[in-house]
C-alpha cells in the first residue's frame, strides 16, 4: 500500500471501508486510475471488529427481502449482479478459510483481518493510490471534473464515490460526511436513526428485570412488519441479543414490542396439566421453559412467589402463560449510535440510479454502502450490500 503524489485521477473513492475498498478495487482492475481516501488512522475498523472479530462477511440467503428501505426495490439490481457466491469465490481465491455458523451466516475461521488484507490486495491489484489518514475539506464541481481539497493536497477527478458509511460507532470514526455531501448537492435524505441496536427501558419500570442481566433465551419477537425468532439477552438497561437487534430496525419510538418467551409450547395447557398432585412452587415448574432467574422474577411479578402450582386456579395459570407468551412492552429508547451496528436511513435511493449508484441529477457522484437508505438484517446482509453496491459503482465509474 503506497501513498502516491497529488494529481489527477479518474475516480476518487472517499471511505476505505467494505464498500469503498470494493468499489476502488473493481474500478482499478477495470483500468481506471483510482485514489482511495480515508480519514481514520486504522484501516477498516468496522470490518475488523465485526462478527466478534471474525467478520460475518455475507449470508447465503441474502436477497431483497432481507433489506429495509423507503424504496425497497432499489437494492434488487445490485444484489442480483453481485451475489454471495461471487464474494465467496473471491474469499476462496485468497485461501481464506470460512464456516457457516447458522442461518446462512458465513464467518472467517481465523480473523476479520483476512478480509481486510484481501481487499487491500485487490485494491493494489488495481493500482489504487491511497490517501490515509486524509480528510476531505471540500468537494466541488468544476466543469466536467470534480475538485477535492484534502489535508494531503488538491485532487482533480472525473468521478467521486462516497463510501463514508453511516453514524454508527463514532468511536471508530463514523461521521455524517456522506449525508453532508448529499445535502450540499441537493440530494434528499431519509432521516437516519440507529439500527441493529439494543433497546432500553425506563429505569423504574425495568427495575424488576435489571438484576437478570446476562440471562438469555430463544424467543419470538414482533413489531410493526418485523418478526424474528432469535436469542434475547437481558441487560441492566433493557434488552439486547440478536432478536432485539433485528427488531430494532423495525421499531419506532412509542411502538410496543410483542415477545413470546416460550415459543412452540401451549404453556397454559402445560401449566394446568402440571397441577395434578404437584406441590412444587409455580416458579419451579415454569423454570422448565425459562431460565430459573427469569422464572423467579416473572412469578414474583405475578404475585405467585412461593405458591404451589396445585393451589393455583386454572384462570390464574392461563393469565400467567399469556403474559409469558405475549409479553407487551414499550422501549423508552435505544443505546444509540454508540452501540448500533448500522444506521437506518441516509441518502434517499430514489435520487440514485439502481445500476450505477450515481445521483440522477449530479453526474459523476456515486454513493455506496451504509451511507444510503438500504439497511440489512443482522447476519452478514449489510456486508453483502457493501460488496454489491461497491461492485455496481466500481463497474460504472
Amino acid at each position: 500500500m503506497t501513498q502516491q503524489p497529488a494529481g489527477q485521477f479518474d475516480v476518487a473513492v472517499i471511505g476505505a471501508g467494505a464498500a469503498g475498498m470494493m468499489a476502488a478495487a473493481v474500478a482499478g482492475q477495470r483500468g481506471r486510475k483510482v485514489v482511495l481516501i480515508d480519514h481514520a488512522g486504522k484501516l477498516a475498523e468496522k470490518i475488523r471488529i465485526s462478527g466478534g472479530g471474525r467478520c460475518n462477511f455475507t449470508n447465503l440467503g441474502a436477497g431483497p427481502a432481507n433489506f429495509l428501505s423507503d424504496n425497497p426495490h432499489f437494492c434488487r439490481a445490485a444484489l442480483s449482479r453481485y451475489r454471495p457466491q461471487d464474494f465467496i469465490k473471491l474469499v476462496e481465491r485468497y485461501g481464506i478459510r470460512w464456516h457457516e455458523k447458522h442461518r446462512g451466516q458465513l464467518f472467517c475461521d481465523d480473523s476479520a483481518q483476512d478480509i481486510i488484507d484481501m481487499l487491500v490486495a485487490e485494491c493494489d491489484a488495481g493500482g489504487v493510490s491511497w490517501r490515509r489518514p486524509c480528510t476531505v475539506q471540500a468537494l466541488r464541481r468544476e466543469g466536467d471534473a470534480w475538485l477535492l481539497e484534502t489535508s494531503l493536497g488538491a485532487l482533480q477527478v472525473g468521478s467521486v464515490v462516497i463510501a463514508t458509511g453511516g453514524l454508527s460507532i463514532p468511536k471508530i470514526g463514523a461521521t455524517d460526511f456522506g449525508h453532508r455531501i448529499a445535502k450540499q448537492f441537493g440530494i434528499p435524505l431519509i432521516a437516519p436513526r440507529p439500527a441493529l441496536v439494543p433497546l432500553t427501558f425506563d429505569p423504574a419500570a425495568w427495575a424488576p428485570f435489571a438484576e437478570l442481566a446476562g440471562a438469555s433465551l430463544e424467543v419470538e419477537v414482533s413489531c410493526a412488519e418485523g418478526h424474528f425468532r432469535e436469542d434475547l439477552l437481558f441487560t441492566h438497561r433493557g434488552l439486547s441479543g440478536p432478536a432485539i437487534l433485528q427488531i430494532s430496525s423495525f421499531w419506532q419510538p412509542g411502538e410496543t414490542l410483542a415477545i413470546n418467551l416460550v415459543p412452540d409450547q401451549r404453556l397454559d395447557e402445560s401449566l394446568i396439566a402440571a397441577k395434578h398432585a404437584n406441590r412444587q412452587h409455580v416458579a419451579s415448574v415454569l423454570a422448565q421453559w425459562l431460565p430459573r432467574r427469569l422464572a423467579d422474577a416473572w412469578v414474583e411479578r405475578a404475585g405467585l412467589a412461593g405458591k404451589p402450582i396445585a393451589d393455583c386456579a386454572d384462570k390464574t395459570l392461563r393469565e400467567l402463560a399469556r403474559g409469558v407468551q405475549a409479553w407487551q412492552l414499550t422501549p423508552a429508547g435505544s443505546e444509540g449510535y454508540r452501540k448500533a451496528e448500522v444506521t437506518r436511513g441516509g441518502v434517499d435511493t430514489r435520487a440514485l440510479d439502481q445500476k450505477t449508484m450515481m445521483a440522477r441529477q449530479v453526474p459523476g457522484l456515486h454513493f455506496v454502502g451504509e451511507v444510503m437508505d438500504v439497511t440489512g438484517w443482522l447476519g452478514g446482509y449489510n456486508f453483502q450490500w457493501a460488496w454489491a453496491s461497491g461492485y455496481a459503482a466500481g463497474q460504472s465509474v
